[in-house]
């Protein structure tokens, strides 16, 4: 199985006949459905469960990956949404993220957690750049614009940020605000999955926008764009020939 899908808020399935899993790791259990894109085999998670009942910093990202990890995936696709603290990337836009900034704390964020070898993974191109380019030419053949770069900050949730922390990540040179894209992108680069993110803004961020921040109102305008989003990752799917990538999956010394 080469592809798989973890869906975001507003992104709880992909529709069709799917079958339901349970798959063990060393770090818990996780949901994962099998579903069949482009007569191809995909997994799929919904991120925060299929009720929408696990906030950002309850959800089992290890766990998560490893399942992936164990069924052969070695391509993710995740949907996330954001927030948006730049006046070019507006609200309804589509995004891909190239660069993260962690603001998060207290999660567990390796897989090398001292129970084996450890590894210091570069993360210079955190999201896989093969990936990266085939959702920038899925987006152009359906009609739709992808912002190409975007630093997503990732904070650690529930709650929104302040005002402050926005103007803050903004003078950092942050994009877009989010609260679940790390530690899963570190996470799929340490397992040696290529893994891509692609962002709809649902929002301005706190600051910026005129009336307070409402988590229903965000997961309407998600809801809005999710058929997009599965449009954009089936092209991708469908349309992939695999090769090797030396960004997220280098080839293993000899002897090691």
């Amino acid at each position: 199985m080469l592809f798989a899908i973890i869906g975001g808020t507003g992104f709880n399935s992909v529709g069709g006949e799917t079958e339901h899993r349970q798959v063990e790791t060393d770090y818990g259990a996780v949901p994962v459905d099998i579903a069949s894109i482009g007569g191809q085999e995909v997994a799929f998670i919904a991120r925060h469960g299929r009720e929408h009942t696990i906030p950002p910093h309850l959800i089992n990202y290890r766990a998560n990956i490893a399942a992936l990890k164990s069924l052969g995936v070695t391509h993710i696709l995740a949907s996330a949404a954001v927030g948006t603290l730049n006046t070019v990337m507006r609200p309804g836009d589509l995004a891909l993220p190239d660069q993260f900034i962690d603001f998060t704390h207290g999660r567990p964020s390796t897989l090398f957690d001292g129970k084996g070898s450890v590894r210091h993974t570069d993360m210079s191109r955190p999201y896989c750049p093969q990936l990266h380019d085939e959702l920038q030419r899925a987006g152009r053949f359906l009609g739709e614009h992808l912002h190409p770069a975007a630093v997503y900050v990732c904070t650690e949730g529930p709650r929104f940020e302040t005002a402050a922390e926005i103007e803050m990540f903004r003078r950092l040179g942050g994009d877009l605000v989010g609260m679940t894209g790390v530690p899963e992108a570190p996470l799929a680069r340490e397992a040696s999955i290529c893994y891509a993110a692609l962002a709809v803004i649902t929002n301005w961020a706190a600051g910026i926008a005129e009336t307070p921040l409402d988590h229903d109102e965000i997961s309407a305008h998600m809801s809005e764009q999710t058929a997009t989003v599965q449009r954009i990752f089936a092209s991708v799917i469908q349309a992939w020939r695999d090769r090797p990538c030396p960004n997220c999956r280098p080839p293993i010394p000899e002897g090691a």
